[in-house]
């Protein structure tokens, strides 16, 4: 007989797994901008930018959002509330390309009867189809604790901007791996944090960061898309 915990186990690691097509491997998310002005130039300076961003908008903005969906908040409602507190524009649309692309992966693999209601929202326009939240649907579909799913979440996307960074700044790949090592307390953290906010708290995201989110955007030179 099958063991449901080692099948959603197995499920959440092909989700968070970096060779997952969403597109991550083509945003910085903006770390870019720091890149560019010389704020971010070594691994030091990238893990001072990336404790940041686990503080700020992975703990406000893409780890509430995947809280309240757990709790039964209405996504149709959290997918609106994303798009107007996304402020900058190019992390707005990396959201829903990466959400769009995993719903699309999770339709084919995943399938449920909630992915494809929001699927269907997206497809009539009444949703943009944010990451955060696709991921949500198809691991609370497959059964996935919170407990597990928001950790999992936090530290895939972490994984991905690190290897981002190990190609623009650059980087070793040890050097990626020791910033991992050391950003594991800081999801820890944010996990611990999530779990303790208010829905005031929804998108609660330093302006500074989001200001060299939107410098991006016009940025001379740059790899990435956001």
């Amino acid at each position: 007989m099958p063991n449901t915990a080692t099948n959603y186990q197995l499920a959440l690691q092909q989700l968070t797994d970096s060779a997952l097509p969403t597109g991550a491997f083509a945003h910085s998310l903006g770390f870019e901008s720091y890149v560019e002005r010389g704020l971010v130039h070594d691994g030091d300076s990238f893990g001072v930018w990336l404790a940041a961003f686990i503080g700020q908008q992975l703990t406000y903005s893409d780890g509430l959002a995947i809280r309240f969906l757990y709790e039964g908040r209405d996504v149709r409602e959290l997918d609106v509330l994303l798009s107007a507190q996304l402020l900058p524009r190019q992390v707005r649309d990396a959201s829903v390309k990466m959400g769009n692309r995993l719903l699309e992966i999770g339709t084919e693999v995943f399938p449920s009867a909630g992915l494809e209601l929001y699927r269907d929202m997206v497809a009539s326009g009444q949703a943009a189809g944010h990451q955060p939240l696709a991921f949500a649907v198809v691991a609370r579909s497959l059964g996935v604790p919170l407990e597990e799913a928001l950790p999992a979440y936090l530290f895939a996307t972490v994984t991905s901007l690190t290897q981002n960074a190990v190609r623009a700044i650059p980087l070793g790949q040890n050097a990626g791996q020791r910033l991992l090592g050391k950003a594991a307390d800081d999801v820890a953290a944010a996990v611990e944090r999530i779990g303790h906010l208010a829905p005031d708290d929804f998108g609660a995201v330093s302006p500074g960061l989001e200001i060299s989110q939107m410098r991006h955007e016009r940025q001379r030179a740059r790899m990435f898309m956001s």
